[in-house]
């Protein structure tokens, strides 16, 4: 079996006021996955995703890196693999223009300026922002700016991305748009994502693995079609299904409609609709 890229082992981690802010967290995050950690607020994603990074140290257990233990590495050899995407952009742009903001982080890994010009250049052209590379930071959209936070990392070569509600705060097409982009990182440029969300119905069209986050508690993992197919419990967690789930479970237990599963996109509930039309047509032509 391959070592996970990410392995956490968590007994517990508490904030500086002594509140216990995760508990027995078993997480595994292998190469090439795009995983989500889907909690409501205040479930401990951000917590989560801090240890993960190597940022927050103080807790009883282990975060290991490629096999070894995040607190024995140096930042140099932590963030030239692994780095983290804030909630809000602007508590990481800092610089004047795009590319000097993406350009930070190879010149401060001592690269010289043709290899930062080609680095910021392809980690642009990777989320669409090539365009705008001499844009003043502060005249970009939301959605740019959170971009050129990603640019920034890819910029410095990183393999795993760890993004916090990577979503939160754009528009549905916005929303689209970012979700599309990371799986394009990922499918095509084999970009490792770990990505905290609430954002229940963007999930099943995207992400293979989910780890639910309840209380500082991971209380399920697996696929998304595993988990959202325990509805009660995550109305335990304070989560809901998709609403096109919700939509079938509705049909299913209240107007005991034929679903043989609970389909979680458009897609798939388009054609288990249609099976169940086709099947009681064939029926009623047989009698």
């Amino acid at each position: 079996m391959p070592i996970p890229r990410l392995s956490a082992r968590i007994d517990s981690f508490r904030y500086p006021d002594n509140t216990l802010a995760l508990s027995g967290i078993h997480l595994d995050v292998f190469a090439g996955e795009f995983c989500g950690i889907l909690g409501s607020n205040g479930s401990g994603k951000t917590t989560l995703l801090r240890l993960l990074d190597g940022i927050a140290k103080d807790y009883s257990g282990t975060v290991q890196l490629d096999g070894a233990d995040i607190r024995r590495l140096s930042p140099k050899e932590i963030y030239r693999k692994v780095g983290l995407v804030f909630q809000n952009p602007d508590d990481q742009l800092f610089a004047h223009s795009v590319y000097e903001d993406v350009a930070f982080g190879p010149r401060n890994m001592g690269f010289g300026e043709d290899k930062v010009a080609v680095r910021v250049n392809g980690a642009l052209e990777a989320v669409e922002m090539a365009e705008l590379a001499g844009k003043d930071i502060h005249n970009l959209s939301f959605g740019q700016k959170k971009r050129v936070c990603i640019a920034g990392l890819l910029a410095m070569g990183h393999e795993i991305l760890l993004l916090d509600e990577p979503t939160a705060g754009l528009d549905p097409m916005g929303e689209y748009r970012m979700m599309e982009l990371l799986t394009r990182l990922n499918r095509e440029g084999g970009v490792t994502i770990v990505m905290a969300t609430h954002s229940v119905d963007l999930v099943p069209v995207f992400l293979n693995r989910l780890h639910i986050l309840s209380r500082g508690v991971l209380v399920r993992s697996g696929s998304p079609e595993e988990v959202f197919n325990a509805g009660d419990e995550l109305a335990s967690v304070k989560l809901r299904l998709p609403y096109i789930a919700e939509l079938i479970h509705q049909l299913k237990t209240g107007d005991k409609l034929p679903f043989m599963r609970i389909p979680l996109t458009v897609g798939e509930a388009r054609r288990e609709i249609l099976e169940i039309f086709e099947a009681r047509t064939a029926n009623k032509q047989r009698m």
